[in-house]
């Protein structure tokens, strides 16, 4: 009896191993790109206003920063979802 817990634990236990090593669906990419950039934008603009002293200019590098590392990183997360290595 305790055998076979043991047993059917290892068992649950690669079955959920083996789905932790599915790939992620691009929706959750793109989720993930977004709340990233949000915290990495916010993090941009504060950089900018204290180099340059202008809130306007600090808002406008954070908003092209915005849009063109949102979509870097959901490529880069794409491509990363197809390699093997480390899953």
């Amino acid at each position: 009896m305790i055998a076979d817990q043991i047993v059917l634990a290892n068992k649950e236990k690669k079955a959920s191993y083996s789905q932790d090593k599915s790939s992620e669906k691009p929706v959750r990419s793109i989720v993930k790109s977004i709340s990233w950039r949000v915290i990495g934008t916010l993090d941009t603009i504060i950089i900018s206003w204290i180099i340059t002293g202008t809130l306007t200019l600090a808002f406008s590098i954070g908003a092209v920063e915005l849009v063109t590392k949102m979509v870097l990183y959901f490529f880069h997360e794409r491509i990363w979802n197809n390699i093997n290595w480390g899953k």
